[in-house]
């Protein structure tokens, strides 16, 4: 046993394990960085859509003010404000009354897969 445990110390092989061991765990880390950093780039690259969907919230907002002040009817008047864009997207706005009389009006844009929201109290 002795002459074993010799024999690993003198030829390095102890040493060689140990550096194997390290670069597999360091390149084994830096992988899984890696590939969590690519699934944050493809959700944030679809700048596309969301602009579409940022574009949809607005125009559902511009809509329902529209109503509210221009027509008389407010969106607590009709079931739901829905609409579709020439490019695709949606938007769908619902509106709610809080304490004080102060109405709470929400709007959701959706394009593909991504959707944004913009509210306003009035």
């Amino acid at each position: 046993m002795r002459i074993a445990y010799k024999w690993l110390h003198s030829s390095g092989q102890v040493m060689l394990i140990t550096v194997l061991a390290l670069s597999g765990t360091i390149l084994g880390a830096t992988t899984i960085a890696g590939l969590l950093m690519l699934y944050q780039i493809r959700q944030s690259a679809d700048i596309i859509n969301s602009a579409k969907a940022v574009f949809a919230a607005d125009s559902g907002l511009e809509r329902a003010l529209y109503e509210k002040f221009r027509i008389g009817a407010g969106c607590l008047d009709v079931d739901s404000l829905e609409g579709q864009l020439s490019n695709g997207s949606k938007y769908v706005v619902a509106c709610n009354k809080k304490d004080d009389d102060i109405l709470i009006i929400e709007s959701k844009g959706v394009s593909g897969k991504v959707s944004r929201a913009f509210e306003i109290n009035l």
